[in-house]
């Protein structure tokens, strides 16, 4: 099957935009054992619209499709393969890389662009702890990774009502009324049924929580 530049829709254009922002995030947290390339279909000649890490083959952003990319996106068209494919490669110098291509649909479920990482296989090991850790200056946070919204919610109202305890105000009607607030700053609320489980959460009324609400709204 032969590939051939496409025409891209508006809507094309804002998937692949959007990517470049998860092209950027994934290239931070994996660090720079991994080049990650993101191609658009436009322009087979000049496919690359995002290039992190290229030194491990040398690309940069308007670098040219490969050969080995239009072999995959055939086979991934002809339906021999899924929409990703996992595969060991070399490059330019003859290092070993481990290597992904995932299709990237858009408008009317078409094949787009490509998402391609290479992880450099020789990447030191101080390297790949490195990009783990991140500089020692770096600020640790800390994640509960719960099971359901119940779970959820009830984590993010002690843990704000906590906060607002060791503040020490005054008068538990001020009390209810910061946790609302803060609870809202998280977007909480947004969440279906918010306002009963925080209501019950804090021995409340709907009417209460609604109350506190119109107030951060004003």
């Amino acid at each position: 099957m032969e590939v051939t530049n496409i025409k891209l829709t508006a809507h094309d254009r804002t998937v692949l935009e959007a990517l470049k922002n998860a092209v950027d995030g994934l290239a931070q947290y994996l660090g720079p054992g991994y080049e990650i390339v993101l191609h658009s279909l436009e322009d087979l000649e000049h496919s690359a619209i995002r290039v992190i890490h290229g030194e491990h083959t040398g690309r940069r952003e308007g670098a040219p499709i490969t050969k080995l990319a239009l072999d995959m996106l055939s086979r991934i068209e002809k339906g021999t393969e899924k929409d990703y494919i996992c595969y060991n490669s070399t490059n330019k110098d003859g290092k070993p890389l481990h290597s992904t291509t995932i299709a990237i649909r858009g408008e009317n479920n078409r094949i787009i662009g490509l998402l391609c990482m290479n992880f450099y296989i020789d990447t030191p090991l101080s390297t790949m702890i490195q990009s783990i850790y991140g500089p020692m200056t770096s600020s640790v946070l800390s994640e509960n990774y719960v099971q359901d919204v119940k779970e959820m919610i009830h984590e993010a109202v002690v843990k704000t009502a906590a906060a607002v305890d060791s503040e020490g105000l005054a008068g538990t009607s001020i009390r209810n009324r910061e946790i609302v607030k803060r609870l809202y700053s998280l977007g909480i609320f947004s969440i279906k049924d918010a306002v009963q489980r925080v209501a019950d959460e804090l021995s409340l009324s709907k009417n209460t929580i609604y109350l506190h609400l119109r107030n951060c709204r004003i």
